[in-house]
This record gives structure tokens, sequence and C-alpha cells, in this order.
């Protein structure tokens, strides 16, 4: 997908998805969200744990699509931990393969600040789904 398209897809719209930044096509992703003040909490600053699952989720799916493009995920499980407060000022999530199988694959993500501190950190279990022939 081009940056042009990504920009146009509803769902990543309202997560507050602002651009890819990087996707090796060996199961790397880096992707850059914006928050947005309704999407927190205590008075507007604190980012409610569903969005930051949501950008980690998106983040691994990044990362299995540089892999194989066209291919669709379905999440099975995850599991986020939150290390720090997420606050509404732009995140960058690093998604990556941890095991690639013929239909399930394993895979991580971590969320940073622009200073780079590390705030939230998953691992999530998928079935890839392609295209039947």
């Amino acid at each position: 997908m081009t940056d042009i398209e990504l920009h146009t897809q509803p769902l990543l719209r309202a997560i507050g998805f602002e651009r890819l930044l990087a996707s090796d096509g060996q199961g790397r992703a880096r992707v850059r969200f914006a928050p947005r003040a309704e999407f927190a909490h205590t008075e507007g600053t604190v980012v409610q744990g569903g969005f930051v699952t949501a950008w980690l989720d998106n983040a691994m799916a990044f990362a299995v699509f540089s892999r194989e493009p066209g291919v669709g995920l379905a999440s099975l499980e995850i599991k986020t931990s939150f290390l720090e407060a997420v606050r509404v000022a732009p995140v960058e999530a690093e998604a990556r393969v941890i095991r690639w199988g013929g239909s399930v694959v394993f895979l991580e993500a971590e969320l940073f600040d622009e200073a780079g501190r590390l705030l939230a950190r998953a691992s999530s279990t998928g079935k890839l789904l392609r295209p039947r022939a």
C-alpha cells in the first residue's frame, strides 16, 4: 500500500495512524501514530490502553505484510504490557515476526515515545489468511 492508500483507510485514521516509517520485507516494520486528546483519560493526558494495544497490533500486521504482501492477518491472541503512561504526543511502534509458520505467525512489538523511552510491549499469535486458489 502506498502512503496515500494508507491514509485513506478509515480504521487507520480512526486510531491515529500517521504513517508507515519503515518496512524491510523480512518481517519488520516501524509505524508512527499521533494520539489525540479524545483517546485519553485522566483529564485528557493518558492514552487509554485499548488504543495502545491497537497501535501495537497494527504495527505487527505491517510486519506480516512486509514479509508477504497481500496476506490477511487475524489476531488469535494478544498480550500487552503497559510499562509507562502513554501521553498525547507522537509515538512509534517497532514490530517483528518472531516465528513464521504455514498458517500461524508469532509476533512482538514495542511502543516508544519521541525520546526513545519504552512505553509498552506486546506479543501476539496470528492466523495468516491467504486467498484461496
